[in-house]
């Protein structure tokens, strides 16, 4: 069974929404699209590198799966390490509208996603099933227990408004640190497991 992995920016404050660009998602009126540029450096690049070079298939919400089909499959060069695996490894993106995906190697998960989703982990025989942004996709899968292991760029800038990974509302969830490194623009990258629901007490007391 491959393991599910998300992989996601978010700012100090949790905000997800519109990392790569102004006009990526302005949904709710988000005016701060573009946040990641003035960060990215090579350190998180070889990051990224580490992560695709994980991958054997990709499970993407529809948003981040118009984002990455309207450009990915212009990139050609077949040394590219993102763009090498992206247009060959199984593409699933999910979608009650999608029919006919014309990125190569593309399926639709209809209906029930979280038993569609299980299924898919089931299948994948190497590397990781990953999911890259796709925050709504994402929050519905949490609760199921099918997400195996997040990693989270935590950029040093405060939004204040925009969509957030963990919404209000969610199920309280602990998590084990597995590792934790930082880049030179200050990007903190930390990867999680999930480690059952979240405890409480006082401090001080046995």
């Amino acid at each position: 069974m491959a393991k599910l992995t998300l992989t996601t920016f978010v700012s100090l404050d949790g905000v997800m929404q519109a990392p790569g660009g102004p006009d990526e998602d302005p949904t709710g009126g988000f005016a701060y699209g573009g946040w990641l540029a003035p960060f990215a450096d090579e350190d998180m690049g070889a990051f990224m590198n580490e992560v695709f070079d994980r991958s054997g298939a990709y499970l993407l919400g529809r948003r981040t799966y118009d984002i990455f089909s309207s450009y990915w499959p212009q990139v050609t060069d077949p040394l590219d390490p993102i763009a090498s695996r992206l247009n060959t490894l199984p593409k699933h993106v999910v979608s009650t509208t999608l029919t006919d995906p014309e990125w190569e190697n593309t399926t639709v998960v209809p209906g029930d996603v979280p038993a569609g989703v299980a299924r898919l982990k089931e299948e994948t025989a190497e590397g990781e099933l990953q999911i890259h942004g796709s925050g709504v996709l994402a929050q519905s899968l949490m609760p199921h227990g099918l997400i195996d292991e997040v990693n989270l760029l935590v950029h040093p800038v405060y939004l204040g408004s925009g969509r957030r990974l963990f919404p209000e509302g969610g199920q309280p969830t602990a998590f084990e640190l597995t590792d934790l490194r930082t880049t030179g623009s200050g990007i903190a990258i930390h990867t999680y497991r999930p480690a059952g629901r979240a405890r409480f007490g006082t401090v001080g007391e046995g």
